[in-house]
Order: C-alpha cells, then sequence, then structure tokens
C-alpha cells in the first residue's frame, strides 16, 4: 500500500542537551561502554544491536536494572523459532519484589482521584503494609502460586494492593473492569477457574452512580470454583456487611483490620511463571486468555518505563485507564521505577474537560497519559491549559490506543506546553507493551512516533513478506520479545496461540495494524487491519456483541463494524439480519442497544442499527468483517474481497452503495 500523501516532516520538539545527558538512555548506553565495552553513537545504533544481539541485549537489561533473582546458568533463550522459545528457562525471581526494593517509606507511592473521592496519597509504607495484610489474608483461604485471583474492580488503589499481594505469593492476577456486562465478566473468568474475586460494591461514572451487587451475585453464581469474594466498598464507603446468597463473602477493611501485623514476603518463581491473564477481545470466538510471565514482564517494563519513557524516582506518572485495559498494568510497572504512579477513576470528562488538567495541576504531574481521543476531545472542546493550569512540573505526555493525528500534535504544542516531550506509542495486550514508542534522545516530528522500541524487530511487510520503508504493511515482529504470551490459556497444544499472530508468515509475529516504517526510523501507524472494536479503552471483539444479541429474538444475524471517520473519531455501525415481517422499529432498536449495554459495554452501543436482507460469508458459511470495513472506508470491492469465495456474492453490492452516504476517509 503507497503512501498517498508526502508526510509532514516538521520537527515540533528536539530534546535538550541537559535532558539528553541525564536520561536513562543515555546513561544506559555509558553504562554499556563501561561494562560491555560497547559504543553506539545514536539510538538508532543501539535499536540495530538490541535487535540482532537479542541475548546480549536482554542480558544487559538484567545486569543494568540488577534484576534481584537467580539465572542459574548462561541460558537466556531456548528453542530454535517463535513461538515455540522459553526466556532464561532456569532462573528465579518475583515480579512483586522489585516494586517494594528500594522504596523511601513516606514517598508518595500511588497518588489517586475519582468522581467520589477527593485527591489523596498512599505512601510506600501504607501500600506494603496493606500489600502484606492481602497477601496474608489469601494465603490463610489456601491460595497458591498458580491459583488464579480475579478483579472485578475500579482504578483504585485497592484494586492494585491486591495485585501485588497476588504477586508476591505466586498467584495469578486476572482483571475485568466493572463497566463490562455479566457475561462479558464470565466468558472471560469462567474458564481460568478463579478461587478468589475482588470486586467493587459499584462505581460512578460521568456523574451516574451503577451499582455492582447484583452483577456481582451472577458472577459468583457462574463461578464454580470460586471460595472467596473481597467486596471494596467503593459507592457506599460505610458498607458493613454483604448479603451475596451463601457465597464466602467478605469485606475489604476487615481483611485489612484482621491481618494489620502481616510481613510482605516473596515466593521465588520461575522466570516464566505466570504473573497474569490478559484478554483478547474475542473476535474469533471467546476472549483469549494471554498469559504473561513474571520475568518476562519485569524485563519488558523496566526496560519501557525505564528507558523508552525514561521515568525516574522524581516523576509523578499518569496514564488515564480503565482495569480492563493493559495501560492498567502499565500504570502499575511504573512503580518499578521508583516513580510515584497516579491513578483516576471515572470520566475524565466529566463535568467537563478541564478536569483532566486540574488533576495534572493539583498533582504536580510530570508524566501525562491518555488515549489519542481523549486529547483530541480536549482540543475539540476549546481547552487551553495552558493558559488556565500551572503545569510547570508537566515534562512529557503520553498517546496511545489510536494514531494521534498531526492537529493532535499541534494541539499539544500550542494549546498545552511548548516544550514538553510528546511521546506517542503503539504496542498491544499480547505482548503488554509497546512496538514502537519514545526514546528521549530523539526529536518529535508530527504525526509520527519517534522510534522503534529496543529489543523490539518491528517491522512492516508487503503481501509478499518483504520489508518496505516509507510504504505501508503489515506491523510484524520478526525476533522474539520476554513478554510475548507465555501461552494461552487452556490451549495445551498451542494452536490457538498459533492461529493468532503466526499464521501468515511462519516464525514471524503479524500483529494486525498498518505500519510504515519511515526512513529516518521513525513509525506511522494506519489503524487495525482485524476486526477489533477498541472504544475508549475498553477493547471487546465483535463475536462477544454477536453472543450478547443473539437474545434478541427478531434478529437472525448481525454485523458490526467501527468505520474511523477522522483520526480521532468513528462511526459504530450495526446491519442486521431480521425475521420475515419484522421491521426495525425504534422499540427494537432501544432494545438492542440496551443488549449491548448490559451484556458487553455501553461503550460499544452502535451509532447507528440498519436493516439488511442479507450479510456477505465465505464459502463455509463464516461472516466477512475486515473485508466489508475496507469497502466502507473507500477501497474498491475488487480490491477489499475474492468474491469467488463468496457464498453470496451478490450481498456485496448493498455495502458499496451504503458506502456513498459515509463521510469516510482511511487514516
Amino acid at each position: 500500500m503507497k503512501v498517498t500523501e508526502e508526510v509532514q516532516q516538521r520537527v515540533l520538539w528536539q530534546p535538550s542537551q541537559e535532558m539528553q545527558e541525564r536520561s536513562n538512555m543515555n546513561k544506559f548506553m555509558t553504562w554499556l561502554r563501561k561494562a560491555k565495552g560497547l559504543t553506539f553513537e545514536n539510538y538508532n545504533q543501539l535499536w540495530e544491536w538490541s535487535v540482532n544481539e537479542k541475548e546480549d541485549f536482554w542480558v544487559a537489561i538484567w545486569d543494568y536494572f540488577e534484576i534481584k533473582g537467580e539465572r542459574k546458568d548462561d541460558i537466556v533463550l531456548s528453542g530454535e523459532e517463535m513461538p515455540d522459545i522459553t526466556w532464561f528457562p532456569n532462573a528465579t525471581l518475583n515480579y512483586a519484589e522489585h516494586i517494594f526494593r528500594k522504596q523511601n517509606p513516606n514517598k508518595e507511592a500511588i497518588i489517586y482521584q475519582s468522581e467520589t473521592r477527593p485527591e489523596s496519597v498512599k505512601t510506600w509504607k501504607e501500600l506494603k503494609q496493606n500489600t502484606a495484610s492481602i497477601a496474608a489474608y489469601l494465603k490463610s483461604i489456601g491460595i497458591k502460586p498458580g491459583d488464579r485471583v480475579v478483579s472485578y474492580s475500579s482504578n483504585i488503589h485497592e484494586t492494585i494492593t491486591a495485585f501485588l499481594a497476588c504477586a508476591s505469593i505466586g498467584a495469578v492476577w486476572s482483571s475485568c473492569a466493572p463497566e463490562f456486562g455479566v457475561k462479558s465478566v464470565i466468558d472471560r473468568f469462567k474458564q481460568i477457574k478463579p478461587k478468589a474475586m475482588f470486586a467493587v460494591d459499584g462505581y460512578q461514572y460521568n456523574g451516574k452512580q451503577y451499582d455492582r451487587l447484583e452483577y456481582i451475585r451472577q458472577i459468583q453464581g457462574e463461578l464454580p470454583t470460586l471460595e472467596q469474594t473481597v467486596i471494596i466498598p467503593y459507592l457506599r464507603e460505610d458498607l458493613r456487611e454483604v448479603d451475596t446468597k451463601n457465597h464466602s463473602t467478605i469485606l475489604w477493611n476487615q481483611v485489612l483490620k484482621e491481618n494489620r501485623e502481616a510481613s510482605l514476603n516473596f515466593e521465588q518463581l520461575s522466570f516464566n511463571h505466570p504473573l497474569w491473564i490478559l484478554y483478547s477481545s474475542g473476535t474469533t470466538g471467546k476472549p483469549k486468555g494471554i498469559v504473561q510471565g513474571h520475568g518476562g514482564i519485569l524485563l519488558e517494563h523496566l526496560k519501557f518505563h525505564g528507558l523508552q519513557n525514561d521515568l525516574q524516582e522524581s516523576d509523578r506518572f499518569f496514564w488515564y485507564t480503565t482495569t480492563g485495559w493493559m495501560m492498567w498494568n502499565i500504570v502499575v510497572s511504573g512503580l518499578l521505577t521508583g516513580s510515584t504512579i497516579l491513578l483516576y477513576d471515572g470520566n475524565p470528562g466529566y463535568p467537563n474537560y478541564e478536569t483532566l488538567w486540574k488533576f495534572a495541576e493539583s498533582s504536580k504531574m510530570t508524566v501525562l497519559g491518555a488515549s489519542a481521543s481523549l486529547l483530541m476531545a480536549s482540543s475539540k472542546e476549546g481547552i487551553k491549559p495552558k493558559e488556565t493550569y500551572d503545569l510547570s512540573n508537566l515534562r512529557a505526555i503520553g498517546s496511545t490506543g489510536s494514531p494521534l493525528p498531526e492537529s493532535g500534535f499541534d494541539w499539544v504544542y500550542e494549546q498545552v506546553k511548548e516544550d514538553v516531550w510528546l511521546y506517542s506509542t503503539s504496542g498491544g495486550t499480547d505482548i503488554c507493551s509497546g512496538f514502537l514508542g519514545g526514546s528521549p534522545l530523539l526529536p518529535v516530528y508530527s504525526g509520527e512516533i519517534q522510534a522503534r522500541a529496543l529489543g523490539v524487530a518491528v517491522k512492516a511487510f508487503n503481501d509478499a513478506g518483504d520489508e518496505i520503508i516509507d510504504e505501508i504493511g503489515e506491523l510484524v515482529i520478526t525476533e522474539p520479545m520476554p513478554s510475548m504470551p507465555i501461552y494461552f490459556w487452556n490451549d495445551q497444544d498451542g494452536e490457538r496461540y498459533r492461529n493468532s499472530y503466526f499464521n501468515l508468515y511462519p516464525g514471524i509475529w503479524r500483529h494486525g495494524d498498518f505500519l510504515q516504517i519511515t526512513s529516518r526510523g521513525t513509525g506511522i501507524i494506519f489503524g487495525r487491519s482485524d476486526a477489533t472494536i477498541n472504544r475508549g479503552g475498553i477493547r471487546m471483539g465483535t463475536s462477544e456483541i454477536y453472543s450478547a444479541l443473539d437474545s434478541v429474538p427478531e434478529i437472525v444475524d448481525s454485523l458490526i463494524l467501527d468505520i474511523p471517520i477522522s483520526p480521532e473519531q468513528s462511526f459504530m455501525l450495526l446491519f442486521v439480519v431480521l425475521q420475515d415481517g419484522v421491521k426495525i422499529t425504534d422499540d427494537l432498536k432501544t432494545r438492542i442497544k440496551q443488549t449491548i449495554r448490559q451484556n458487553c459495554s455501553p461503550r460499544h452501543i452502535p451509532n447507528k442499527i440498519i436493516k439488511v436482507e442479507d450479510l456477505p460469508k465465505t464459502l463455509n458459511g463464516k461472516k466477512i468483517e475486515v473485508p466489508i470495513k475496507k469497502i466502507l472506508m473507500g477501497v474498491p470491492k475488487e480490491e477489499a474481497v475474492n468474491i469467488d469465495s463468496l457464498l453470496n456474492p451478490e450481498s456485496i453490492q448493498l455495502f458499496v452503495e451504503f458506502k456513498e452516504t459515509l463521510e469516510v476517509r482511511v487514516h
């Protein structure tokens, strides 16, 4: 795919000499020269070495960050080809031990705020004691290394404490945000058979309160392995007891009170012992459980935060996220660097988008991270933070979730801060990190991601599987990374894992994004090449929505598509085939929307519902989503789909005609 427009090569920001010299990246390069005898003139040379000599690079990361653990031998990588490889097969360590290893007990560990909670602080001493209490409780109810503990909780300090407690004892963590409907939660949690659950009694978003106690009861009833639930009073902070119909339940504060004298210890675990289970979005079935290990995440996140994001102990690091998005895990790992992490729970646009910038000022935030859509929303609202707020502490802004357009770059430098480091990143749940991201040694070009991340052999491939530069191709990874999944849950033979990433290029990871690598080494992401729908940080596969719609009796079949109509905005279309004689009434539309809201997510309610007579399908009866999405984005029918592969090729014409009613452009 050729680039249709000349990329604007406008430099918006350059790192000062002082910033470069004090950066962790520069310190790492200096250390490599002294400790390893390796000299690199610039970032691109360092990146080339990191992917060509991957074993030496990851050993250097281990040594530079002084990992507390045992390598036991010199085996760094075993296996011949992805995905059949294993990192540090004989090493032992614990992720959580590195969170607490060298912190000032009186320093702020977490600063948090929500729509219902005023800005407050948890010190390192408080975080450690609370983590010890929860860990002791989990042990007391029989939780052992490898047992699963799940969370149906909000982006609050209690959730982080619960996770760190799990990690300290070797239990495996998994999380859903409380805005997920019951079915979406069950589809994720039931397959991993959890023994314990942490859950909020409810939450507030956009000024509206949502009770979750009945949802919790329903979830408990569908999880036969669940032995204990800890309720975190969030909506009702004076909550004293909970009736969950014979399910064993205890309140958070009671757990802390009963275990207040506990000390924190760390189970020494295999490098590849499961740390957490994240989930795919369920595009081709129930969400896949993506399992990542203690060691792989530890090394990757120290590299990502410590080098690419240049986080230091003096930083106050924030990224707006929910607990259902991998960015929550990224925020927690900010603690690895000794930084203070900042949490906000609720709608950052409530009562208006000034809220986000007020929090930046009051918390003395140094690094602000957000989705591109959130930054663009502030821009569209006419917010001018630099005229209203003291952002003198703010040194960096991160953006991810979707491509940040050039207008977004311009707004940041014109209306937020002229000398701020704006770094865009692109990665995924699959590795819980970034393939491309920031570098404190490089300039910022408008609309571009600064660099390919160290240790990530990311390339753009054309249809023939050849590497291309200055053209748009498939994003691929040609060398393994430690934070790639150690396996998928309940995927004993690895078939689902292989089919997810390695079915197009054997031994090479195909991610599902369109990417351009420029001749300068920067990157530009042009959106997903698959059918995942990401709205407001909630990633949901189309199959989850189809499953929910099965409960609407009038619907025979459905197709849902999220079409980008500008770099910062999308339009969700739901096409439905109805029972004979059924019309698309307002009542039916309301019930369809309610079904999606209750069972999936309120953020995945379609903008428009359209009745059609038939949906295009392959010869084996599968709906085609990506080809139809391409057609609606302006790709000619002949290029978007092989007509001969369709069971009902005449059905394509409706979508070709419907395209004329949409104002859509590719980004």
